[in-house]
């Protein structure tokens, strides 16, 4: 059998020799299953050759040569009448090239999956890389800059910042007191926001109005103002607008100092609609503990019941103690006008 089905038995021919230095001999050759069989006139064995290492050192031209591959000095000549030998043995080489693997596909295979493998890793390391850069490089000034933008968005959904000149002068005694002096003027009263807080880039902290008109004393609203305190220690507020706004917010913030509108506008609806963020009752009691305030009355505000809020009462720093005050009489009665009528 041949390498070629509607061959039982082909022969040609040739001319052969051994190596440069050897004599041309007149030979038969036949083609087998996998190899080409090279004897001399007296069907003796001269040489066998794999099919899949077989080389034409002059393609198109007659008579053909052939040589193993890798070895051009040894040699194989067909005469130009073996038309059907150096045809069988031209569509065999073909049919095993097409079969070995091609080296500029497996450089184009490998470059596309090393760019492929390059473009997955961005995807996941880049976007968390370049937020947690921006962040790390973003100055105060530019942070405070951005928080009031915020606000002023914020003012626009929520109300103004309440500004009676001595309901202002008691929400900075009462910053000052919860929060150290250097805080004095971070605290905001929201005219028409209800009962929440939240925290801005730059240091302020939102209050709703009714969290300064409602409780019945100043412990209630310190604590509020202490636990919003404790999740902007514990999150970033720059790092949170930022990744709501993609690679392209960092991106913006880094090359030209700005926020897009849009942003802003969707972030501040987010604050003002999200649920707050829970906060350990461990890192809330250690905050109590240090600002000089009982966490009981902040526990009571948000449940009457205090059955989820438990740890809170059992574990008040001041229990049965009597704390400095918060704030005096006429503070808080000023803070609870801050609003107006």
């Amino acid at each position: 059998m041949t390498a070629l089905e509607e061959f039982e038995r082909l022969e040609a021919s040739g001319v052969w020799r051994a190596d440069a230095a050897s004599q041309r001999r007149d030979v038969i050759v036949s083609l087998g299953d996998a190899t080409l069989t090279i004897t001399d006139m007296s069907d003796r064995p001269l040489a066998h050759w794999s099919l899949a290492a077989v080389a034409r050192a002059n393609p198109g031209e007659l008579p053909a040569i052939f040589h193993p591959d890798g070895d051009p000095d040894e040699e194989l000549e067909l005469p130009a009448d073996e038309t059907v030998m150096i045809d069988a043995i031209g569509r065999l080489m073909r049919s095993i090239d097409r079969r070995r693997p091609q080296r500029g596909r497996l450089r184009l295979a490998a470059g596309l999956g090393s760019a492929l493998a390059i473009l997955a890793f961005g995807a996941v390391w880049l976007p968390g890389a370049l937020l947690g850069h921006t962040v790390s490089v973003v100055p105060e000034a530019k942070r405070a800059e951005i928080g009031a933008a915020l606000l002023g968005h914020v003012g626009r959904v929520a109300g103004a910042p309440c500004n009676d000149p001595e309901g202002v002068a008691a929400l900075q005694r009462l910053a000052a007191r919860v929060l150290g002096e250097t805080r004095r003027r971070d605290l905001v009263v929201l005219s028409d926001a209800p009962a929440v807080t939240a925290h801005l880039p730059g240091g302020r902290i939102l209050l709703g109005r009714a969290l300064v008109e409602g409780p019945d004393q100043p412990d209630v609203t310190a604590g509020y103002v202490l636990a919003e305190a404790v999740r902007e220690a514990r999150g970033d507020p720059l790092r949170r607008l930022l990744s709501e706004g993609g690679m392209g917010a960092s991106l913006r913030l880094l090359t030209t100092g700005t926020l897009p509108e849009p942003l802003l506008e969707r972030h501040t609806e987010t604050l003002l609609s999200a649920e707050p963020a829970p906060v350990p009752d461990e890192a809330l009691l250690a905050a109590f503990q240090a600002a000089g305030i009982s966490s009981t009355p902040y526990a009571f505000a948000r449940d009457v019941t205090g059955e989820s809020v438990l740890g809170l009462v059992e574990a008040d720093p001041y229990a049965g103690i009597t704390p400095r005050p918060v704030l005096g009489d006429p503070d808080w009665l000023r803070l609870q006008a801050i609003c107006g009528n």
